[in-house]
């Protein structure tokens, strides 16, 4: 690793080490382009609809779950505060398993995957519903100003998707801070959508090979009964009567890539930066105890994670800290690690990432990444972990991790066993 950035070393660190909780099983919608087939769909109707897919494709009843931890950025629903809550009980979890929303902005996911582990380390539960849903179509032109009414010319509303992206501390939008780390780390824009182009091109390569069919469920117009509660339902945009596909991933070449306009005055694009998309995801977070009870054969072991706070104005550089730091405390190398997801908020933030760490790329976001696939905020890191733990199925090696950074300056990461 090079010295040009902060580096975490253990202590600094939140370090979690698990010994005997699995990753199950799980699913995801497919991630719809921002406006598209999922624009009028609520972020909580998007993770019932992953919790019901998960459950059905695992076997393993709803009725056994013990809590539901869920997460969602930006409120995109009156309703918002209800999330997790909603989320289970729709899911057909039974109404004494209590509910929580975590909020770790784009770590959200992660986090709540290592807050369903710590549960069950505690002994608190032994069988975890872990669920993340988002609409960044349904963000609110909101106004926080007016409740005491209007003054003459001063109507104060903003675009929430717009200004949420603007860390007010160090005044920067999120991809001014990816533009910073091109700075610091040399990245040209040349290797910025060379990588983008890539990204795009794993994704088409693992949707045509089939390597996300058993990760992704095709949504319908579905309906959710709720015995003695009002129903909640999901219903596609326009007249679409299902959506299969992650909406997103196109063909994408570096010829088409390199014509695009920069939008931050630098190296990054509309087209080498992450994908606004609407979706969802679920996974199943159990104890050895419910596994070995069950007959159950999981995906993964959930070994460890790492959180930790890097400078706000270079926050893409997360992971790198986050990685390093959780291989540390277990006493492994990347060396040790098969295949690492990295969550592509930008495509530099990305390559920041690698030459800090000294990646292998050949080992990183192998079926692309959220340049391709999207980044909706809540759902990713169930994504990600998920992804890396099917991955490490489909190619026999022994430990995973999946990371983000975050906004604000954080990067997470999650360490994964194969099961196998």
């Amino acid at each position: 690793m090079t010295n040009n950035t902060y580096q975490a070393s253990e202590r600094d660190a939140l370090l979690s080490s698990y010994d005997d909780i699995w990753l199950v099983d799980g699913q995801r919608t497919p991630f719809a382009d921002y406006c598209g087939e999922l624009r009028d769909v609520s972020p909580i109707d998007l993770g019932i609809f992953a919790a019901c897919a998960a459950f059905e494709h695992s076997g393993i009843p709803a009725g056994d779950v013990d809590a539901v931890i869920a997460g969602s950025v930006a409120q995109a629903s009156f309703d918002a505060f209800m999330l997790p809550r909603h989320i289970g009980l729709y899911s057909g979890v039974k109404q004494t398993a209590p509910s929580l929303l975590v909020h770790r902005l784009c770590a959200t996911g992660f986090e709540a995957i290592l807050t369903a582990a710590d549960q069950i380390k505690l002994g608190k539960a032994k069988l975890v519903l872990c669920a993340g849903g988002e609409s960044m179509s349904r963000n609110p032109v909101a106004s926080y100003t007016q409740r005491g009414g209007f003054k003459l010319g001063q109507v104060g509303f903003g675009d929430f998707l717009w200004e949420a992206m603007i860390d007010t501390a160090p005044d920067m939008a999120m991809g001014h801070t990816a533009e910073q780390l091109a700075k610091r780390y040399g990245i040209s824009r040349v290797e910025v959508d060379e990588y983008a182009a890539r990204s795009f091109a794993a994704a088409i390569d693992a949707w045509d090979r089939g390597f996300y069919d058993n990760e992704v469920v095709s949504v319908t117009n579905t309906e959710f009964p709720l015995e003695g509660y009002n129903k909640r339902g999901l219903k596609l945009a326009g007249r679409a009567q299902s959506f299969d596909r992650d909406g997103h991933v196109r063909p994408s070449p570096l010829e088409t890539l390199s014509k695009l306009r920069p939008a931050f005055g630098g190296v990054q694009t509309g087209g080498n930066s992450s994908a606004i998309v609407d979706g969802g995801a679920a996974v199943l977070v159990a104890s050895g105890e419910y596994v070995r009870a069950h007959g159950l054969k999981p995906l993964a072991r959930i070994v460890g994670g790492s959180v930790v706070g890097v400078p706000p104005e270079i926050m893409g550089i997360g992971p790198a800290p986050a990685i390093s730091s959780v291989l540390a405390s277990q006493k492994m190398g990347l060396t040790d690690i098969g295949r690492i997801e990295i969550n592509e908020a930008f495509g530099a933030q990305y390559l920041a990432c690698e030459r800090e760490l000294g990646l292998d790329r050949a080992k990183v976001n192998v079926n692309g990444g959220a340049i391709a696939i999207g980044h909706p905020l809540g759902v990713t890191g169930v994504r990600l972990t998920h992804t890396v733990a099917r991955q490490l199925k489909e190619s026999g090696e022994q430990f995973g991790i999946s990371s983000a950074c975050a906004g604000g300056g954080q990067g997470i990461s999650v360490l994964l066993e194969n099961a196998g």
